[in-house]
């Protein structure tokens, strides 16, 4: 499956909060995509501190700013619905 673009990602995530505004999200659809997509976009910044890490030779600060990137996916991760148990190795 391809991914949307840009315009159709926009789209989509404006719809989506439309529809939880308006209380018109009966198969909670527009509630997984807004939450999906915050979770997404927290990954994508421990991504890019992971590549800054490795190019770095793995420095101090690179490190310390990966520590910070991956402990803002988790709290994304909390804090957008709870994190059974078993899922606790991610940590």
């Amino acid at each position: 499956m391809a991914i949307p673009t840009e315009e159709e990602l926009k789209t989509a995530l404006a719809e989506a909060g439309r529809m939880r505004e308006q209380g018109d999200d009966p198969h909670f659809v527009a509630k997984a995509l807004l939450n999906s997509h915050y979770q997404v976009e927290q990954l994508r910044q421990v991504l890019k501190a992971v590549d800054r890490y490795f190019r770095s030779g793995m420095a101090v600060q690179e490190h310390q700013n990966l520590r910070k990137a991956a402990d803002a996916a988790h709290k994304a991760i909390d804090r957008s619905g709870s994190v059974e148990s078993e899922h606790s190795w991610l940590r």
